[in-house]
């Protein structure tokens, strides 16, 4: 059996060049290599009028070969391969099945003509990487659809589905059928003249200034910290002047993008999503999974049922009332007429979703489900009243889960006759948007109901993060740690919309003040309370000021007061909060200071560090990426940092032992350095090391 990635093959007057690397037909070397032979033994037959150009299996070129990234180059390059396909005397027409992305679609737009499936989708998702298209692309995409259609396609790295890109002009015509057919017909028509054919670098950009204009004003307002989408817009306003002179200008931009921090850490979280299905229990078999039910019909339990409905699975939503099973039932179908309006379903799909959902009273409907996720509000009390029933409701070898965002796992499984069964599932709000899912495990959980969890996560199109069991699991644990720096910075002299000003500066969508106030002010004051007995009396307590919001009523936006006012839209400063931050100071016998921008990112940056280490150090997080992928999918962590400890790196574990050291001169309870971190500082080790397991 030949190992060849691409053949070639010859009918009557054409030749037909198969690319066949599975799983994605990535554009890695030996493809690049093998379609420039294939074409120099199409050259020496002599024989071929045309060429048609197609991959085996599911998918046109995907995309790079990810196994080369970080690695040195292999000629010949991506570039240099569609700079031949475009020269290449003989026409080639290109046809694209699955989806042609990246390098895919660069490839194709240095053949002659292009044809897809109707179901194909093309894209240049490049900039998700930091990066540009390389190969190409930010030249022969405007001279193919205009400047405008070619900004869309590689400022959002959308995939673009096949009747479009025919309309914006990337694709010649939409042919049905087989890959091969559909290329042998397509290069038959060359032949006949029935398919035009030109070299796209002969095209004429049309100039259109006033898209470059507003385009890369948009980028300036809503991607500051971000070189790649200038980049882009740069290489795009090139494509009116001369070929050569753009490709030149683009493979500069592509370089200088590589080598960016950015680049390195979306590159980085890209493999983190990935990295974090790596567990122990992989081998280990997942259970079937047809049926769910879930237990809550609130802003949670609603969008849990949401999530596995459009995800195909039928779910028994269990409520106390018949009110509050009625409001689960409408927000559900509220939710899903969202994603009908967003595009996401048709409402064809959206009828089949809801008519998968069964509505009970019963907690005795769930007797015959294989999975169900347990989505009350946080009392340990009522969640053992829960899973004490369902112990005894539940068919043998069903999965019990729950969604609690702190509580005790094994004190939960501990009141059932099955701890083996019992895992902690915890989605992130709103739960059918929100990709991250915590597979929280238990000290008795077995493998495979752990492979269920993350098989589950996979079906419900979310990224699964492997987590032990303590206060918070992973995410919520290192939150609470952090945004006591946050309050201490607040009650030292710092303002609440300084410090998120500051981190939204650093790349945050929302400082914490804001998250705060868009969660609710009332979750952070039932923690604090829940935990107050169990706090060292050598702690600073941070809580005072946001517990005089929520004891006033103002809860956030729900209560249109917190840190701030909302009205409408509007967010305006809350006049009542000086006041109390005043006063909270003057109790605590406090002499505000004043606080840099800078200084206010590197004190809470450090905290969220130093507590992400010490998950690490626990065993509650297997690796430094899976703290990364938790707080990029779920706490809103800038993406182009690559996580909390991809960041660390790029600081360095010797100056972060230094910051630390120097903070505890004010508070060396809350200040410690963590044992791994000053192992790294002395060691001059690294997460990336960690990550690789040395």
């Amino acid at each position: 059996m030949s190992d060849k990635k691409v053949s070639v093959e010859f009918v009557d007057d054409v030749a037909l060049i198969c690319i066949d690397n599975p799983p994605v037909n990535a554009s890695g070397v030996a493809v690049r290599q093998g379609l420039v032979d294939a074409l120099e033994e199409i050259r020496a037959a002599g024989t071929a009028k045309a060429i048609g150009l197609y991959c085996a299996g599911r998918t046109f070129v995907a995309g790079a070969d990810i196994t080369e990234f970080g690695k040195p180059p292999m000629a010949p390059g991506l570039p240099e391969v569609c700079d031949i396909l475009e020269a290449n005397e003989t026409p080639i027409v290109a046809a694209i099945h699955g989806t042609a992305l990246g390098g895919g679609l660069e490839t194709a737009m240095g053949c002659h003509a292009r044809v897809a499936v109707s179901s194909a989708k093309v894209g240049l998702p490049e900039v998700l990487l930091g990066l540009l298209p390389g190969a190409g692309g930010t030249q022969r995409a405007p001279r193919l659809a205009g400047i405008p259609n070619a900004l869309d396609l590689i400022l959002s790295g959308r995939h673009v589905p096949a009747a479009e890109a025919h309309k914006m002009g990337l694709i010649d015509r939409i042919d049905d059928g087989e890959p091969r057919d559909v290329a042998l017909a397509a290069a038959r028509d060359v032949v006949s003249g029935a398919l035009a054919t030109r070299r796209t670098c002969d095209l004429t950009t049309t100039p259109d200034e006033a898209a470059i204009e507003a385009t890369a004003a948009m980028v300036a307002k809503k991607h500051p910290q971000l070189m790649s989408p200038q980049k882009c817009v740069e290489a795009v306003a090139a494509s009116t002047g001369d070929f050569k002179e753009g490709l030149a200008l683009e493979r500069a931009a592509f370089m200088t993008c590589l080598a960016s921090p950015q680049s390195k850490g979306l590159i980085h979280a890209f493999f983190g999503e990935r990295a974090v299905a790596n567990i122990p229990e992989k081998k280990a078999q997942a259970r079937d999974v047809a049926s769910l039910g879930v237990i809550g019909g609130g802003t949670m339990g609603s969008g849990i049922s949401t999530s596995a409905l459009m995800a195909g699975l039928p779910v028994t939503l269990v409520e106390v009332t018949q009110e509050a099973l009625n409001k689960g039932v409408a927000t559900i179908t509220g939710n899903l007429d969202g994603a009908v309006k967003r595009g996401k379903m048709s409402a064809e799909k959206r009828d089949a979703a809801l008519a998968m959902l069964t509505a009970s009273t019963a907690l005795e409907s769930l007797g015959d489900v294989d999975l169900v996720i347990e989505a009350v509000f946080e009392n340990m009390d009522v969640k053992k009243e829960i899973f004490g029933k369902l112990d005894g409701i539940c068919k043998e070898g069903a999965i019990l889960a729950s969604n609690t965002s702190y509580l005790d796992i094994n004190e939960i499984a501990a009141q059932t006759s099955r701890p083996s069964d019992v895992l902690g599932l915890h989605f992130f709000s709103p739960a059918h948007i929100m990709k991250l899912l915590e597979v929280v495990v238990g000290e008795n959980t077995a493998p495979e109901v752990v492979a269920t969890g993350f098989a589950l996560a996979k079906k419900m199109r979310k990224v699964g993060v492997r987590a032990g069991v303590c206060d918070g699991f992973i995410g919520n644990r290192i939150l609470g740690h952090y945004l006591k720096a946050a309050s201490y910075l607040v009650l030292d002299g710092a303002h609440p919309d300084q410090v998120d000003k500051a981190l939204e500066g650093f790349g945050f969508a929302m400082g914490p003040h804001r998250v705060g106030d868009l969660a609710g002010l009332d979750i952070g004051y039932m923690t604090r309370k829940r935990l107050a007995a169990t706090r060292p009396a050598e702690e600073r307590y941070g809580g005072a000021i946001a517990d005089r919001l929520s004891e006033n009523g103002w809860n956030g936006r729900k209560t249109g007061k917190g840190y701030f006012v909302y009205e409408g839209r509007e967010t305006l400063e809350n006049p009542d909060l000086n006041g109390i931050i005043e006063e909270e100071r003057t109790k605590a016998g406090i002499t505000p200071r004043s606080f840099g921008d800078d200084e206010i990112v590197e004190r809470y940056m450090t905290a969220m560090i130093s507590e992400a280490v010490r998950v690490i150090e626990d065993g509650i997080a297997l690796r430094p990426v899976d703290v990364d992928v938790v707080f990029l999918m779920g706490y809103g962590f800038p993406r182009f940092r690559g996580g909390p400890l991809h960041y660390a790196d790029t600081i360095g574990a010797a100056e972060l032992v230094k910051r630390i050291e120097t903070y505890a001169a004010e508070d060396a309870y809350y200040w410690q350095v963590p044992a791994l971190l000053k192992k790294m500082a002395d060691d001059g080790s690294t997460f990336a090391d960690l990550n690789k397991g040395k």
